[in-house]
Order: C-alpha cells, then structure tokens, then sequence
C-alpha cells in the first residue's frame, strides 16, 4: 500500500520515514486507525503498533490486540487516561520505545493528541532532540490543554525522566 494509504488515517503524522521497512528506527503517530488502514500500516514496514488509547476511547477497536498480532506486527497497549496523564505512562511508554528503537514503530491514540505530546517528550528527553524542532510536530496535531501542559512541564522539569 502506499503512503497516501497511511496519510488518510486521521491526524497522521510520519515523525520519521521509511520505505517499505527499509529504514529500522522509523515512528509514525496517528488518531485511531480502522482496521483497514491496520493493513496499510503492515505495509508500510511498520513492526511494533503502541497504542496510547483507553478501550473505550472513540472508534476504538475491540479486538485491536487480535487484529495488529493476526498481521504479524507487535501490539503494545499503555491506556493513557485523557484527564490525568501520568508519568509512569510516560515512562512505559519511554522503555517500550527504547526496546524498540531498532524497528519502525507506530504509535496511535484516538486523536493523536495523548500520543503528540508523549513522542514530543520522547524526543526531547530520550533522543537529545531540539526542542523547537520537536514542538512543530507537537504543534501540527494540537494546542495542549492545560492539563497537558502541565504534564508536559512536570515531565521535563524532571532530571531523571
């Protein structure tokens, strides 16, 4: 499948690219995919699917687990509660991608909003990224509420994060 297969999943965002798999390391964020558009992610190379939604998040998928798995990818749920990040999400999520690091991973929510700010933060504390650079993909998706902000500034003020 193509990417213009990927780019109509809701709020889709190639962090970084890759081609078929040809390039290990790769992350793409997106609003909860159908399970059509599962096929398309398989596709396009990607490996390890994290999903950062609750069960009962809009157009969740029951059977998402059964769906990534059956199409050879792994599927790696971290229910990030709207309403009150945490920062042992944050740090799940931060040794689920570390493990990971060497495959192309795609991380999903049902907005790309839970998931925008968690890559942010990923690439700013784990990667060593600039932070204006990783803002503008952070600033695509959305604007963060004040409890995101205030995660967001809880997470980095941390050294040890």
């Amino acid at each position: 499948m193509s990417t213009a297969s990927l780019e109509s999943i809701y709020h889709f965002l190639p962090i970084s690219n890759s081609v078929a798999g040809q390039l290990k390391g790769a992350i793409a964020t997106a609003g909860q995919p159908t399970a059509e558009q599962f096929e398309a992610i398989r596709a396009a190379g990607y490996q390890v699917v994290i999903n950062l939604a609750l069960p009962t998040s809009d157009n969740a998928l029951p059977q998402e687990a059964a769906l990534v798995e059956s199409l050879g990818m792994q599927y790696v749920p971290i229910p990030v509660v709207w309403e009150e990040p945490t920062l042992a999400d944050l740090h799940r999520f931060f040794a689920v991608m570390e493990a990971n690091q060497d495959k192309n991973v795609f991380v999903h929510c049902a907005a790309n909003m839970r998931v925008s700010a968690f890559v942010y933060l990923y690439r700013c504390l784990r990667q060593g990224l600039d932070e204006a650079q990783a803002r503008q993909d952070l600033l695509r998706i959305w604007q963060p509420n004040p409890i995101w902000r205030r995660f967001i500034v809880e997470a980095t003020s941390l050294t040890d994060s």
